[in-house]
């Protein structure tokens, strides 16, 4: 079929850690893109047959020229929640499908039943896509592997000891390559609506462990050393909201001794098994040692 025959599939947050893998794997699978970006100048740094259309989700009248003839959404939430309502019912008036980055809040895990505001926003936006009758499919990563840039990339760097709490903590990460993987095909893929799939990688690796192959990946020991909650709130005040902290932290307590929650869902969309950790940190070796 012709492209200019096939809907666009409009992505929010396209220039993020997700989005802009999200936008390459539609181009590749033959589906036209419109990205969402808050600057008109981050149309630099998507591919030139990307439609860039400027917006935000806090103004949800600036989306209308992007949703104009979009076939699907790809909706992350960057915004404060006021005016998630407003923006998923103007999704609803333009188009026939969304796939929402979601958290796996509901999972029965300990690790992941920290009361958030993250989780109570993302459960109310999964309601208010429910109430439209859009059709949907909701994705849940659990942590991402990329998180270990910014959490132990600058310590790494300055070949510095990794201070972190919970060393113990068990998590899962997933690339964040297999998660965008994943929201491109049941964007443009049959068979996935009112999927409800939770993504991780394949094993349960402490995060000392995970600081330990980030080492192997580089080719030397990264000395580990264990920090107290009180400490890691002190260095992370002024970092992120409060609230983020202390989910973060009851999360990583709540984990320790557990091993981490895996599923299967990213090699039955896809056909190939999740990239390990192992392979993630080989192939980000260089932002570990030269910076972003």
């Amino acid at each position: 079929m012709d492209q200019t025959h096939i809907p666009p599939v409009l992505v929010t947050g396209a220039t993020g850690r997700v989005g802009r893998v999200v936008v390459d794997q539609l181009l590749d699978a033959g589906i036209p893109v419109r990205a969402l970006t808050h600057r008109a100048e981050a149309a630099a740094t998507l591919p030139a047959k990307v439609e860039v259309f400027t917006g935000d989700l806090t103004a949800p009248e600036s989306l209308d020229p992007a949703l104009n003839g979009a076939g699907a959404v790809f909706l992350v939430w960057t915004a404060p929640p006021q005016t998630a309502a407003a923006v998923v019912e103007r999704l609803a008036a333009h188009v026939r499908r969304v796939v929402f980055l979601s958290s796996p809040h509901q999972t029965p895990h300990p690790f992941f039943q920290q009361p958030n505001p993250m989780a109570t926003l993302h459960a109310d936006i999964e309601r208010l896509i429910t109430a439209t009758g859009l059709e949907s499919t909701i994705i849940r990563p659990g942590m991402l592997s990329s998180n270990s840039l910014a959490w132990w990339a600058p310590a790494i760097r300055s070949r510095q000891v990794v201070r972190w709490p919970y060393g113990a903590a068990e998590t899962a990460p997933i690339d964040d390559r297999d998660v965008a993987a994943v929201a491109a095909r049941t964007l443009h893929q049959d068979g996935h609506v009112g999927g409800d799939y939770v993504l991780t990688g394949p094993e349960s690796l402490t995060q000392a462990a995970q600081v330990g192959i980030i080492g192997d990946a580089l080719g030397h020991r990264i000395p580990f050393e264990e920090m107290t909650p009180d400490e890691f709130r002190s260095l992370s005040e002024g970092t992120a909201p409060n609230s983020v902290i202390d989910m973060l932290l009851n999360a990583w307590s709540a984990a320790v001794g557990q091993p981490a929650y895996i599923t299967t869902a990213v090699a039955d969309i896809l056909g190939t098994p999740p990239r390990t950790f192992h392979q993630w940190a080989a192939d980000h070796a260089t932002a570990f040692t030269e910076g972003p």
